[in-house]
């Protein structure tokens, strides 16, 4: 079996453009893989447009080993996240049609599955205006639906530091959602990367009384010793790695000791087999994955696959259940969350398929993300 093109679309929403690749083969077999590339989508596209016909085509879909040595060792440029997220969405289209040719599920060719059922944290409910009595129905609405597990950022615009009003408001928004969750849900605090080491260490003590089950990426990623001296002055675990897309880049990360949780985002760091070497190297720090994910059920799908087979795997974040519900249509088939958890897919390959019609309705959207202008007010003030 050769490959023999690629097809790429975008589905775009209000905040986010999703890439999705078809890769074809000679055998009438085509594999689906996505990526969410928040203002870089020209950039992934131009990388695509050179490496399809120099690394791609004439690939066979098995070869995935050979495919990522080609695309991450025959280009002098070194891999940051344009060329692992376009890495990525070839290589997780590559386990797709692995899996239709066999009759496989995916998650068989990783290893086989050491659980039943995936277990899963709501993202995306709080799209609503930042007050205590808003954030604290949201939350409402996400423990009604089964979720034992959810994130939210409360902190608004803030960045390096954090003003006594915004500090006050964001606890309280924080309040709101345990009082709205109860005592056992799960409580994941997002920062991301916002903070000074000294405005993370103090607002880390804040938030203490809530109990979080983790503050995510309270520095910048770049800064590694920043995220030493937060774990040192902290007893909430730690979560971080989203934004760090290579295994060298974990490497100096292990070494460290500065996290508890890892999240890597299987479509920004080179795909499911990438993925899979660096939750064995996890284990053996004895550290726990929660990949990060926020795209559509093409990367939500691959992420369950990889979930099955990982022993030292948390949670998974879900994004769709609450925001933007036609993207999850525009590609059917993945498995509905039930009392807070995913059934373990069945269907060959990733157990999605794209459709095309629906897809069509929803193109690009000339959209730019900027964490510290956005938000609630910022929305409503586009809509007026």
């Amino acid at each position: 079996m050769k490959i023999t093109g690629v097809r790429t679309h975008v589905l775009g929403t209000a905040w986010r453009n999703l890439t999705i690749v078809e890769v074809q083969t000679d055998e009438g077999i085509t594999g689906l893989g996505e990526v969410r590339m928040l203002n870089h989508t020209d950039a992934l596209h131009g990388y695509l447009a050179e490496a399809v016909p120099r690394h791609v085509v004439g690939t066979d879909p098995f070869d995935v080993e050979s495919l990522v040595h080609r695309m991450t060792r025959y280009d002098y440029a070194r891999p940051g996240e344009i060329a692992m997220s376009a890495l990525a969405i070839i290589e997780i289209a590559c386990w797709d049609i692995q899996g239709k040719a066999l009759g496989l599920p995916v998650y068989k060719l990783l290893g086989g599955a050491v659980r039943d059922q995936i277990r899963a944290y709501a993202n995306g409910w709080y799209q609503v205006e930042r007050t205590p009595e808003e954030f604290n129905a949201a939350a409402a609405r996400v423990v009604a639906r089964g979720y034992q597990g959810l994130k939210v950022d409360p902190f608004g615009a803030g960045m390096f530091e954090l003003d006594a009003n915004e500090t006050a408001r964001s606890v309280s928004l924080v309040e709101a959602v345990r009082d709205a969750i109860g005592p056992d849900a799960e409580l994941f605090i997002e920062m991301h990367g916002r903070f000074s080491a000294a405005t993370a260490i103090r607002v880390a003590g804040l938030l203490t009384p809530f109990r979080p089950a983790w503050i995510e990426e309270p520095v910048p990623p770049e800064n590694l010793k920043a995220l030493v001296t937060v774990a040192a002055h902290t007893d909430i675990p730690i979560a971080t790695g989203e934004r760090l897309h290579t295994r060298y880049d974990y490497r100096e990360l292990f070494e460290s000791q500065a996290a508890d949780i890892l999240q890597t985002d299987i479509t920004h760091s080179g795909g499911l087999l990438e993925a899979k070497k660096l939750a064995g190297t996890a284990e053996t720090h004895y550290l726990l994955m929660a990949p990060h994910n926020v795209g559509g059920a093409i990367s939500t799908a691959a992420n369950l696959h990889l979930a099955a087979t990982m022993v030292n795997f948390k949670i998974q974040e879900y994004f769709n259940d609450f925001a933007d519900p036609f993207v999850s249509d525009c590609v059917p088939g993945l498995p509905e969350v039930t009392a807070g958890h995913f059934p373990l897919p069945t269907a060959p390959g990733l157990g999605v398929e794209l459709n095309h019609d629906l897809l069509a309705q929803h193109p690009r959207v000339a959209v730019h993300f900027n964490l510290f202008e956005s938000g609630w007010e910022r929305r409503q003030a586009q809509r007026a």
